[in-house]
């Protein structure tokens, strides 16, 4: 490919609003731009990436077994019914009709597909088990697309089904995809930590995330120096309960104008921070409000607080809701007095407390002194909703280190959660019965991983891509090209490398300095850069991407190392 051809050329503007460096980068080499919010072209630079990627992933998945097929992108709107996923699926679901009124969501995932697809067919136990993968466009209307390629609202992923008979038999299975999925980033050049991960709504009892470590992601974790990974949704901890032979006081109303912040509180109050107890209420997709009180050194985890509730979905209660509820302004919020329908759920952290603090439902007031058995009956049930903290310690005894990265795939036990559901999901036993297929998901976001990519490699000059995704080998400058013999020589350097089948941007520009034609190598960022020139005579110098070093070698010689 000959720069002077190329669309588009580099520019030395980044987008407005962007922070991220994979979105600046990435914009100015030319190889994205955005249509709308969340929505992205793939230009020419950057769709020779992703096919790299895109081949990567289809010979590792091919090599297991898995085949490879396409599903539409409108799924009917019955089958997400089946499985009330028009529920927990909220805001990022899309739906469209069609002229004949016919309900269709536009795919942010597939199991129901998959299964629809396959339930279609009479399957025997000697048939199982299968995966099936796909690389499809999917949608999800993220609330706050952000990140250029990092978080959008429509983007292909390779998503992957796979059936089973049994649980023992799909373990295989998954430890399979892990085993894959490492050696897929690996060979892009990405190191990733295996995360234990909550399902979400996909559905199923656990999956693991595959993460990158960037401050730029939004996947925050926790490791222990013996090999302890887990998100944050679900990171387990060492809790010691407070005990106290303490007498009860009496209970009474204190006055603490505009001091809400459990540390701030403490102090006014002139009692331990564990003393002090935050409620939060929320409103759950059924609509219902629920209030969670969770001791005051403690954040609550909603994921864990989701899975107490028992809900679908979750939100904060508005302040206007916050009002109505309690008659206060948000921040004196407590669990004394609620209404009825008020759902109250305590931490454990609350248990084994005597006088403690929570807020009074009364504008500016806290109640203090408050005990259980006395002020408040006894919960029939505690709960853990605490969220994990840097240094808090893991259960391997050790202290638990916080992190931050972006997730490039994820794998997921589903068990039978779809095909319990879906009338029909069965394959016919040894004892000629139907049994519900236990099932396993694994995706993996293409265009996130070549964001991740640039994310975690790059430097001040711009992008250095791994020579297995580049979208070119060889960035071949000529200088000099005003003179004729010069520019016959570069390009028959250019046909030579064509001929020998190795990928080359070849910058033919005559208008161009030479520290312009540099500045453009090193932002696109290709591995090799090799230079002809008055200077190099019968040499090519040559540049790897991201050293300092030059070396000159002749023809013969470079084609052979890259080959």
């Amino acid at each position: 490919m000959k720069y002077s051809k190329l669309f588009p050329k580099t520019i030395k503007q980044t987008p407005q609003g962007a922070s991220l460096i994979s979105h600046k980068l990435l914009y100015q080499a030319g190889y994205i731009r955005e249509s709308t919010a969340g929505r992205y072209y793939l230009l020419p630079l950057a769709m020779r990436v992703f096919h790299k990627i895109q081949r990567i992933i289809k010979e590792e998945m091919d090599a297991t077994g898995a085949q490879e097929m396409i599903t539409p992108v409108l799924h009917p709107k019955s089958l997400w019914e089946e499985t009330n996923r028009t529920s927990s699926a909220g805001f990022e679901l899309m739906s469209i009709k069609d002229r004949s009124e016919f309900e269709f969501v536009l795919g942010g995932t597939a199991e129901e597909m998959l299964v629809d697809l396959v339930r279609k067919f009479q399957i025997s136990y000697k048939d199982l088990p299968f995966n099936l993968y796909q690389f499809s466009t999917k949608f999800r209307d993220e609330l706050r697309a952000r990140g250029g390629l990092l978080r959008v609202r429509e983007f292909v992923m390779k998503d992957a089904y796979s059936f089973h008979i049994s649980e023992e038999d799909f373990k295989i299975e998954y430890q399979k995809m892990m085993d894959t999925y490492s050696r897929i980033f690996e060979r892009m050049g990405l190191k990733t930590y295996i995360v234990e991960s909550d399902n979400g709504y996909i559905g199923g009892e656990y999956c693991h995330e595959f993460v990158v470590e960037s401050d730029a992601g939004e996947s925050r974790f926790f490791i222990d120096e013996k090999g302890y990974i887990a998100h944050e949704d679900v990171a387990k901890f060492i809790f010691e309960s407070i005990t106290t032979d303490e007498k009860m006081k009496p209970a009474e109303e204190v006055l603490g104008k505009g001091i809400i912040g459990a540390s701030e509180l403490a102090k006014f109050l002139n009692i331990p921070v564990e003393k002090t107890t935050k409620t939060i209420l929320f409103e759950t997709n059924k609509g219902d409000i629920v209030a969670a009180a969770i001791r005051g050194d403690f954040d609550i985890n909603e994921v864990k607080l989701l899975h107490a509730i028992g809900a679908d979905s979750l939100k904060l209660a508005s302040e206007e809701t916050v009002k109505e509820i309690t008659g206060a302004e948000v921040g004196y919020a407590g669990i004394l007095n609620l209404p009825k329908e008020v759902k109250v759920f305590i931490d454990e952290s609350c248990a084994s407390r005597t006088n403690f603090e929570m807020g009074a439902n009364k504008t500016n007031y806290h109640s203090i002194n408050i005990n259980f058995g006395r002020d408040l009956p006894y919960p029939k049930q505690f709960y853990d909703f605490k969220l994990a903290k840097d240094g808090f310690i893991g259960p391997n005894g050790l202290p638990l280190i916080a992190k931050k990265g972006i997730e490039v795939g994820n794998i997921f036990q589903l068990g039978f959660h779809y095909s319990s559901k879906m009338k029909g999901a069965e394959f016919i036993d040894e004892k000629g019965k139907p049994q519900p297929y236990y099932m396993g998901c694994y995706g993996i976001g293409l265009a996130r991983t070549l964001a991740t990519i640039v994310e975690v490699s790059n430097d001040e000059k711009g992008i250095i891509w791994p020579v297995s995704v580049a979208p070119f080998q060889v960035h071949l400058v000529g200088l000099d090209l005003e003179n004729a013999e010069i520019k016959s020589k570069a390009e028959e350097i250019y046909k030579h490398f064509e001929g020998a089948g190795i990928a080359v941007l070849y910058d033919d520009r005559t208008d161009a300095r030479a520290g312009e034609k540099f500045a453009d190598a090193d932002l696109i960022g290709i591995p090799y850069r090799v230079v002809v020139s008055r200077k190099t005579g019968d040499k090519l110098e040559v540049k790897k991407r991201g050293e300092s070093e030059t070396s000159f070698m002749d023809l013969t010689q470079l084609i052979e190392k890259l080959s």
